[in-house]
């Protein structure tokens, strides 16, 4: 799920609420709730706030159903406060280690800010799920992609997001990161749809899944964004379905 431009609270709760239960109901166990506000550093307060309320709002509606934060901003802090006070049960660093150039700007990994927050709020339990050099923007310095998963995990990553230019280009990766001895599990964020899912699911312990699920022609604030029996088709087609969606 993703939240972008601004709107009313209520606006906010029905779009989500509409667009997750396509998810919940087709047997989707994980949602990621997404805001997508473009901030020039840290998250603002209104974000964090709203968030919160979002994903508080979340968890009462769909008990059984893992709830993950993401938020635009390059902030190591704001995902977890807002997973603390909503209940969700883990956030996506997009920068985790070393550092990166994307079209807003420099990023500086947030490992160390993220970690030693998460440890202030006494909340080890909602895990870090770590971009390992994310498609959207470009390392600063080439540092190989074995060493950048070794540095996320080592930094305290619970999980590690590989993705890399193409679906057999993620695929390589992940298989070389295993292989450098990454132990912790690996997620695919990107590219995976109903017909490569089952063998992103040899290599991977979950994948991420979005745009090859939403419906054809809808606009991006739709109701119903995403396609039920689309959804439908790759649940099944997963047949376990580890996966987030968002």
């Amino acid at each position: 799920m993703r939240v972008g431009a601004r709107r009313s609270m209520g606006w906010y709760e029905d779009f989500l609420f509409s667009n997750a239960a396509i998810f919940v109901e087709a047997g989707i166990r994980s949602i990621k709730v997404q805001d997508e506000t473009r901030e020039d550093g840290a998250a603002a307060i209104e974000t964090v706030a709203r968030m919160s309320a979002l994903g508080r709002a979340f968890r009462a509606q769909f008990p059984q159903t893992e709830l993950g934060i993401i938020i635009q901003a390059h902030d190591g802090q704001a995902p977890l406060a807002i997973a603390d006070a909503a209940g969700a049960s883990f956030v996506r660093l997009k920068v985790f280690v070393g550092a990166a150039l994307n079209a807003e700007g420099l990023r500086n990994g947030l490992s160390v800010s993220a970690t030693n927050f998460r440890e202030s709020l006494g909340r080890p339990d909602i895990r870090i799920y770590a971009d390992v050099h994310d498609r959207t923007a470009h390392p600063l310095a080439p540092v190989p992609n074995d060493t950048a998963a070794l540095w996320a995990q080592s930094m305290g990553a619970d999980a590690l997001v590989i993705t890399g230019s193409s679906f057999e280009d993620s695929l390589q990766r992940v298989a070389s990161a295993r292989t450098a001895g990454v132990k912790r599990p690996i997620i695919i964020g990107g590219g995976v749809n109903t017909g490569n899912v089952r063998q992103a699911l040899e290599y991977a312990d979950a994948v991420v899944v979005s745009t090859a699920l939403q419906r054809d022609g809808a606009a991006l604030d739709d109701m119903a964004l995403w396609d039920r029996d689309k959804v439908l088709r790759f649940v099944a087609a997963a047949a376990v379905p580890p996966f987030v969606t968002e």
